[in-house]
This record gives structure tokens, sequence and C-alpha cells, in this order.
């Protein structure tokens, strides 16, 4: 059996990382309000104008965009969103798990050096380097502080790259933020837009759903020209509400882990003061026996 010693010397060290965990819970709790309120308020958006511009696209309509055309691939790039700091429970793991699968995939069809990987989050970044791959930039600032300047400038440069043939399809990576207890590992394409798979979402959904889904589109002053304006905006958008989503997600995730901590200490915290309550009565029992034994000798 421990010490008296030791076990008050566990319970003060105890005391001490759950005033930490608790500490760091409640601040990614407020980190947390604010950015579910910011996903929620965007992600709305961006999906009814995804919507509308992948129906737009598969109504009929004699607009040809290079967007939507599948080619060969022979590069292929890569964006994966994660976190700049740890203690967060699976969330990076998760990731970089994934993505380590990803790159394996496509490892099979194309050479190394044409996977492009684009890591948002200096934890994916790191994992990138061991994986012995070159990050194509340094976007850790995107991930702890989000803003839509920066997530328009990477979706630019992979916009720009992706017409000029220099790759050829684009994936996401990322943790999605369905409630605070639930984050779910999301792929998706992002470069060509898959029509089929937005075709495949509204099949099963109701028929006033569809009616307003499958409306007839007056289109002024053209066709081309709301081409031109919708989809690199669409995309840009995409872009911003994915790095929202992961950091929804990323505090979501570092909430409950701080939770679980905070709980595991305090259970520790009790098991141990039973221990040292049982330990100095003990000692005081051991302690009386030697003065009655000393008396009576």
């Amino acid at each position: 059996m421990a010490s008296l010693k030791e076990v008050k010397g566990r319970i003060n060290s105890i005391n001490g990382t759950l005033k930490i965990t608790s500490a760091m819970k409640m601040v990614a709790s407020a980190k947390l309000h604010k950015a579910q309120g910011d996903i929620e308020n965007m992600l709305p958006y961006e999906r009814r104008l995804h919507h509308m511009l992948t129906n737009f696209l598969s109504s009929g309509q004699s607009v040809e965009s290079p967007f939507i055309v599948k080619r060969d691939v022979r590069k292929i790039a890569i964006v994966v969103f994660a976190s700049n700091s740890s203690l967060c429970g699976g969330f990076n793991a998760n990731v970089i798990r994934h993505l380590q699968e990803t790159v394996a995939e496509y490892a099979q069809a194309v050479r190394k050096d044409d996977i492009l990987i684009y890591p948002v989050g200096r934890k994916v970044a790191d994992a990138v380097k061991k994986m012995g791959y070159t990050p194509m930039g340094d976007y850790q600032h995107m991930s702890g502080k989000p803003n839509y300047k920066e997530a328009s400038d990477l979706a630019e440069e992979l916009i720009d790259r992706y017409l000029d043939d220099e790759i050829q399809e684009v994936i996401l990576l990322y943790n999605h933020f369905k409630s605070s207890s639930s984050q779910i590992l999301t792929k998706e394409a992002y470069l060509p837009l898959d029509l089929s798979a937005e075709q495949k979402n509204q099949e099963g959904e109701d028929d006033t759903r569809k009616f307003h889904m499958e409306a007839d589109y007056i289109i002024e002053p053209s066709a081309e020209r709301v081409m031109q304006e919708l989809l690199p905006k669409v995309l840009r958008l995409k872009i911003y509400t994915v790095l929202l989503d992961s950091a929804a997600a990323e505090h979501a995730a570092r909430t409950m882990a701080m939770q679980i901590a905070t709980d595991n200490a305090n259970d520790l915290l009790q098991e141990l003061t039973l221990l040292y309550n049982k330990s100095r009565q003990q000692a005081i029992t051991n302690e009386l026996l030697d003065i009655v034994g000393g008396t009576m000798a």
C-alpha cells in the first residue's frame, strides 16, 4: 500500500490537472458556441446555392463548363483539414488516418509526386511531412482563425490549377460537425463537380422539395454569364464552409475530450481520497494499539 505522503501527493497532482481540464473545457465550450453559430448560419446558404447550381447544370441547359467535365487523372490535389493543437480526442488522428488511406488508394494510379496535399492545420502538416510529402503551402493560420479571404485564396489557387490542367481532380477531407457529441469523417469531391451525387441526394427528398429543386429557371442575361458568376462563388464558398465546419467539429471534440478527462479525474480523486482516509485511519489505529500495548507492558 502506498504511503500517506505518496497518496497525498497524487491527490494534489490530480487536483491541479482537474483545474486545467475544467478550464480548457470552458474555453472550448465558449469557442464551440461561436463556431456552431457560424456553421449553422453558413451551411444552409452554401447547400442551397450548391443545389441551385447543380440543378441548373443538370437541367438540360446548353451550358458547357470545365468544372463538370471528368478528365483522366494524372495529378490529384487533396485538401485536408485538421487543427493546430492537440487535446481534442481522436479528431486529428482520424483525419490523418483517412488521409493515409486516401493517399495509398491514389498511389496505385498515379506517381507519388503527382499527389499534391494542401494541409490546413499544423497537426496534419506535420503528418504530411512524416509521410514523405511536401505540403503545398502553409495554411496553419486558416485552421486557428477561419476567414473568408484566405479560404477564397486557396479556392482560387485550386481553380486556376484545375483550369490550367495542372490537376485533374480535387478531394476534400475533413470532420463534419453533426452535433456536440458527433463528428463525421467526410471525403468529398470538390473538382470536378459531381452532378450524379447531387441527383441521388434529391431522389430521397419529398415531392414538395423536388418541385422547388426542379423549377424551370428564367435566366438573365444569359446562361453563360450566370455560370461565370455563380460557379467561382460556389467553389470559394465551399472551402470557407468546410473550414468553418472543421473548426466547429474541432471545438466539439475538444469540449468532449476535456469533459471526459474531467470526469475521469473526479473519479480517480474519489478513489484516492477514500484510499487516503483508509490509510490514515489505519495509521491512527496502529498508533493507538502501540500506545495501549506499551501501557499494558
